[in-house]
């Protein structure tokens, strides 16, 4: 892993989040013009809380990317200084 590659996961997970962010808008527009109860409706509601759990999982996917940012850039500098 080079000091490089760590722009690459920090936009990885920008992506990600304004992905759920914009899916998750959709699905709910998409529900609203939805007659309650239907398959259409239920498909929809199916989508936003697969949207949910996986948003509830940002706090935890944002500390493993800081944590591999640190860890990338102290391993860059600790190989920088053995040469």
């Amino acid at each position: 892993m080079r000091l490089g590659d760590l722009s690459g996961i920090a936009i990885t997970f920008v992506v990600l989040a304004v992905t759920l962010g914009v899916g998750a808008t959709i699905l709910a527009s998409i529900q609203a013009g939805q007659v309650a109860s239907s398959t259409a409706a239920n498909a929809t509601q199916q989508g936003l809380d697969s949207m949910t759990e996986l948003a509830d999982w940002l706090p935890t996917l944002a500390t493993i990317v800081a944590a591999a940012v640190v860890i990338g850039v102290i391993s860059f500098f600790y190989t920088a200084g053995n040469r």
